[in-house]
């Protein structure tokens, strides 16, 4: 008998370990009670014997990963019982290429949380259900705090089910729900996006795309030449939003400068546009009343938009001066030399210097609060992102690259690092991802 038809049949259980809860059995409950709201799950320390129905995150078997020789991905992110699950049921429930999507994007980070450790906001959301170390000298008044929940059934307490972890598996069940829901939309949307693309007959100017109605598109456009959407606003009017570049923070095209943070009457004086309702002073969206204003908005920003890319480059504050001149003309060189940068604009900066530090010999530490030291790179960073770079490239002292470095790829900046394989030097883009 398969998973999907164990988990259906009348009478349906499943079985799991009891003690505290993690987000890998409480989504692994969850997503068997959205394909079986009925079916019977138990917590234990021990799985019966001859136990007849499904066991996960426990018991050595099919769908736990606590033993010696558990299964890992081929990308190198071991299973957790969620994942061994997600891996038979998913494609039954979003389809083969949306499942595949939802384990990477989903599915794995918890998985990985489970088995590694490593950081997880949603794994400690649920971790944030159990009771707290002295619950049970406190239980009269954690009872008093739920009083108006129902109380466990005798049932239920004979099956080790406890309110926390009923809880938590609510709110996994309802996460669940609306991701489940969420990913059809995506793929509803990346249809209607290709049906538009095919059917286009509005070509005056194919990097404006104009909609009937609005279609989350954003990503699907990256890759294409469109750098303005239309559609219509649910406050009536029209709604314009810039496309960013592929692999960039930045609009394959922007607003002009001026026309960021006005509306109504200074709006539609710097615009020349009588309907110019609003534009975002951060110039990711713009408002319009009727649609050939904001077709209009599209052809004089692409007509008024001459921006070079840019390129930051990182020194490493310590070096000499004639070093420095020598590196950065060889650098811009080799940084001219990367697909669609032949004319950017390279900006020069410092690292931040090496701050006071508490020494022990050879040893030191750095003097700064923890938090003056966050604060003292997060301006450092501001001043990078204000330079609209669409990579920055980095060649300094590992300890005062490294906290930018981390920071940069958290807001999902391309990082370029020179690299040597088999004696050549070339500019290299640090692979995405954390």
């Amino acid at each position: 008998m398969g998973l999907l038809e164990q988990i259906k049949k009348p009478n349906a259980k499943a079985f799991t370990h009891s003690g505290k809860f993690h987000a890998d059995d409480v989504f692994s409950s969850a997503l068997l009670l959205y394909l079986n709201p009925q079916i019977t799950i138990t917590r234990g320390n021990r799985v019966p014997e001859e136990y007849d129905g499904i066991v996960f995150d426990i018991g050595r078997g099919r769908y736990d990963h606590h033993q010696r020789d558990s299964r890992v991905r081929e990308n190198g992110v071991p299973y957790a019982a969620f994942g061994l699950l997600w891996e038979e049921l998913g494609s039954g429930i979003l389809g083969e290429t949306l499942a595949q999507r939802f384990d990477e994007e989903f599915v794995q980070p918890l998985d990985n949380n489970d088995n590694t450790g490593e950081k997880n906001e949603l794994a400690t959301l649920i971790g944030n259900f159990n009771p707290v170390w002295d619950a049970q000298k406190n239980i009269q008044k954690e009872e008093e705090s739920i009083s108006a929940e129902p109380a466990l059934t005798a049932e239920e307490k004979s099956r080790g089910l406890t309110k926390e972890f009923q809880r938590a598996v609510q709110m996994a069940g309802m996460i669940l729900e609306n991701k489940f829901a969420c990913y059809r939309a995506d793929a509803r949307a990346d249809a209607q996006i290709e049906e538009v693309l095919s059917a286009r007959e509005d070509l005056t100017d194919t990097r404006i795309l104009v909609l009937s109605e609005f279609v989350p598109c954003q990503k699907r456009l990256k890759e294409t030449d469109i750098a303005f959407v239309i559609f219509p606003s649910n406050r009536g009017g029209y709604c314009i939003q810039p496309q960013k570049k592929p692999d960039s923070m930045n609009y394959k095209c922007s607003f002009p400068k001026q026309w960021l943070g006005l509306e109504n009457e200074e709006l539609q004086e710097a615009t020349g546009l009588a309907s110019a309702g609003f534009c975002h002073k951060g110039g990711f969206l713009m408002t319009v009343g009727d649609e050939a204003d904001a077709i209009r908005a599209c052809e004089i920003s692409l007509e008024e938009y001459e921006q070079k890319p840019v390129i930051v480059c990182l020194w490493d504050a310590g070096e000499a001066q004639e070093t420095k001149n020598c590196e950065r003309e060889e650098t811009e060189h080799m940084l001219r030399q990367i697909p669609d940068m032949t004319d950017a604009q390279i900006c020069h900066m410092t690292l931040p210097h090496l701050p006071d530090l508490e020494e022990q010999g050879m040893y030191a530490e750095v003097a700064m609060e923890k938090e003056d030291w966050k604060k003292y790179m997060k301006e450092f960073v501001k001043q990078i992102l204000e330079c609209k770079p669409e990579a920055v490239y980095v060649t300094a002292d590992l300890f005062a690259a490294y906290p930018v470095v981390h920071a940069l790829r958290k807001k999902h900046m391309p990082v370029l690092m020179r690299a040597k394989k088999e004696g050549k030097t070339r500019i290299v883009r640090l692979p995405s991802g954390s």
